[in-house]
């Protein structure tokens, strides 16, 4: 394995993490989910961007008024790709991404019935 698909293997490894911990996406990526995360890596979207995209478009369904009808679970990654396009347009603050994964992280903790969550945010990120 070359230094560039060990590259191209390591941020879609981490895209999938990403993508598999957040609350309401599948516990497993599709081989769709995969060629997704490729495509990124491809176009040089950094990790960080993606990651800014995942948390604040989940952000943004958690945060839906309780009298609207429930959405449905994501399904594919591909459902970031618009929150991509627009951070691309319209860059984030520095430190925003911080943010960002604290404000999920209650969100989830806040949302999960008994404290029981699907993901583990870890310091490492």
């Amino acid at each position: 394995m070359t230094a560039s698909e060990s590259d191209s293997a390591a941020y879609v490894a981490a895209v999938i993490l990403l993508y598999v911990e957040l609350p309401e996406t599948p516990l497993s990526a599709s081989l769709q989910d995969h060629r997704q995360a490729r495509r990124w890596h491809e176009q040089s979207v950094s990790l960080q961007l993606v990651e800014s995209a995942l948390l604040l478009a989940s952000l943004r369904r958690l945060v839906r008024p309780a009298d609207l009808p429930p959405l449905s679970p994501i399904r594919s990654l591909a459902y970031f790709q618009p929150v991509i396009d627009e951070l691309l347009a319209h860059p984030m603050p520095h430190n925003y991404l911080e943010y960002l994964r604290l404000k999920l992280n209650r969100m989830a903790t806040k949302s999960s019935p008994a404290g029981v969550q699907k993901n583990t945010f870890s310091d490492d990120r």
